[in-house]
């Protein structure tokens, strides 16, 4: 069977930026499942696994506008240390959820300066290309219930 629509895909991969460095891998673990074409994982990825099937091996290397998009400056403020109540020592790389008129946001602590923080609402990987190693373990067809809710089910998915 070939990936499309309302596969069930399993695979392993291993993510590295362009630099060589390893950002994840599925080696030791279970496969990743997802149900391909619900948006379960980075465009650029799922474009290129359409079509494949169990067995195949490749590498994809996405571009930021079909992984994690590009850096969006806007997403990058000051805030004022005396927002983060409660927490003793701000530091670079502490993670946040922050709470904005569009919803909840992760956001990294970039920079901390005195009274002030710099905070970056950006995916961590934005404008980073992607590449990834990957092995297609199994493809099959979903089943209504996993379509109906966009997501796999059972052995590699979600239990309900």
């Amino acid at each position: 069977m070939q990936i499309a629509q309302n596969s069930v895909v399993a695979f392993h991969y291993t993510l590295t930026n362009d630099a060589g460095e390893v950002l994840d891998s599925s080696e030791g673990r279970e496969p990743l499942t997802y149900l391909h074409g619900a948006g379960n994982i980075i465009p650029g990825l799922e474009k290129e696994l359409e079509g494949r099937g169990a067995g195949e091996k490749l590498v994809v290397k996405v571009a930021p506008e079909e992984g994690y998009g590009e850096v969006q400056e806007q997403l990058m403020q000051e805030v004022p240390r005396d927002a983060f109540q409660g927490v003793e020592s701000v530091e670079p790389g502490m993670q946040f959820q922050a709470q904005t008129q569009g919803g909840p946001l992760m956001v990294t602590v970039k920079q901390v300066e005195g009274d002030t923080v710099v905070v970056d609402g950006n995916h961590p990987l934005a404008g980073q290309h992607l590449n990834f190693d990957v092995e297609i373990a199994t493809v099959r067809e979903a089943s209504e219930e996993e379509v109906e809710h966009g997501h796999v089910h059972g052995e590699g998915g979600v239990e309900h």
